[in-house]
């Protein structure tokens, strides 16, 4: 049996006289990858009178883009979710036998790939000291 979660969330914004609200991105939606099954959702934005387009960033998280043409006394954004919290055993994979000990290379087209994520930024003194305790050959 697993628990379901609802989630609410508003923010709102009044104003004493019409104001010009600029563009807002609002990233208030779960991502297409998300391991957690979303029963329901909605994202409710004010004024009505407002053009949305949704977009995704090169995470494949979602972007909705929202332009106001009319001047507001009010802005609110308000979002209701259901979130099915099933329990997920985050160890339930295979480790390629190209990966089983440690170090490891990737192929060319994976090292390609990943190329982006592998450069390290410079370790300070106390993660260097902390790493080299663990420094061993051929870990599994």
């Amino acid at each position: 049996m697993t628990i379901q979660v609802a989630l609410h969330h508003r923010t709102r914004y009044s104003f004493d006289r019409p104001v010009s609200v600029a563009p807002h991105e609002i990233r208030l939606r779960p991502a297409a990858h998300c391991r957690t099954p979303i029963l329901g959702y909605s994202l409710k934005v004010k004024p009505a009178e407002h053009f949305v387009n949704w977009q995704q960033d090169p995470y494949g998280n979602f972007i909705a883009r929202y332009v106001f043409p009319e001047r507001t006394r009010e802005l609110s954004v308000e979002v209701d979710l259901i979130a099915d919290m099933t329990v997920i055993n985050p160890f339930d994979f295979f480790v390629d036998d190209a990966a089983e000990r440690y170090p490891f290379d990737y192929g060319d087209r994976q090292a390609v790939e990943l190329a982006p994520f592998r450069q390290p930024a410079p370790a300070g003194p106390r993660l260097a000291a902390w790493i080299e305790r663990f420094r061993r050959e051929h870990l599994r």
